[in-house]
Formats: structure tokens, C-alpha cells, sequence
């Protein structure tokens, strides 16, 4: 497996099982309380912080217990990058649209935010998804 694969594979897993910790954490937090009173900005930061911070020490860890893969990228491991890239910013640029027509409707902050943050955890897990497929069984003919 390529050391590119083994990255998306990381991103997938981390970007998919923090997303659930913050969702757990902000519904569990609001019972008896409307969800856009719920503080939802310490969980999110934490969230985006520690995903970022696993993926990381992931990434080294699997470089360390194979250190022959590491730095070797060819040309199908930068196709296969910017077709993953390219396709799960299309989530990316969906949510800021979304996001800026709810801030222009002067919707709550709450929903702004988690728009966002659901855009930045779509793409990561699109273009990720996309990259191990395209590893698994080549890049699409156009």
C-alpha cells in the first residue's frame, strides 16, 4: 500500500471519528436547551484541533513502521492526489456558499459554524474516499 493510501485511509478514520466525538459531545449537551444555545464553539476547536493533531502523529507512526515508503510519490500518486483533492473541495466551496447565504439572512451563528465544519469534514472525507478508490481501482476515464 502507498504511503499516499495509507494518508487517506488516516484522514477518513480520524476525520469521520472526530466529527462523531463533537456531535456526540453538543447533543449530548443539549437536552433541556434549544441546540443553538448549546456552547458548541470549545468542542469544535477541540474537535478540529485533535484531528489534526491525530492525523499527524497517525501519519509518522505508520512512516515509522514503514520508513521505505516514505517521501516516494510518481505520477499516479499526484493524479491520484489531485483528482481527490479537486473533487472533495467541491464540498468545500458548497458549504462556504451555504454558509455565506445564511450569514447574509443574519441566521445564527451555530448553524454557520457547524455548516462549516461539516463542509471542511465532507471534503476531507470525499477526496479521501476518492484517492483510496482511485488506488484501489484506478482513476476514472473521462
Amino acid at each position: 500500500m502507498a504511503s499516499e493510501e495509507k494518508r487517506a485511509w488516516i484522514m477518513v478514520v480520524v476525520s469521520v471519528c472526530a466529527y462523531g466525538a463533537y456531535l456526540a459531545v453538543v447533543l449530548g449537551r443539549a437536552g433541556t436547551i434549544p441546540l443553538t444555545e448549546v456552547p458548541y464553539v470549545a468542542p469544535l476547536l477541540w474537535s478540529i484541533g485533535g484531528a489534526c493533531l491525530a492525523s499527524i502523529v497517525l501519519f509518522i507512526a505508520v512512516s515509522m513502521a514503514s520508513p521505505a515508503d516514505i517521501g516516494k510519490k510518481d505520477q499516479r500518486d499526484r493524479e491520484i492526489h489531485r483528482y481527490g483533492e479537486y473533487t472533495g473541495q467541491s464540498f468545500l466551496v458548497a458549504g462556504a456558499i451555504a454558509a455565506m447565504i445564511m450569514a447574509m439572512l443574519e441566521w445564527d451563528h451555530f448553524w454557520i459554524a457547524n455548516t462549516l465544519y461539516l463542509a471542511f469534514v465532507l471534503s476531507a472525507v470525499l477526496g479521501s474516499t476518492l484517492k483510496i478508490i482511485a488506488y484501489r481501482r484506478g482513476l476514472p476515464s473521462w
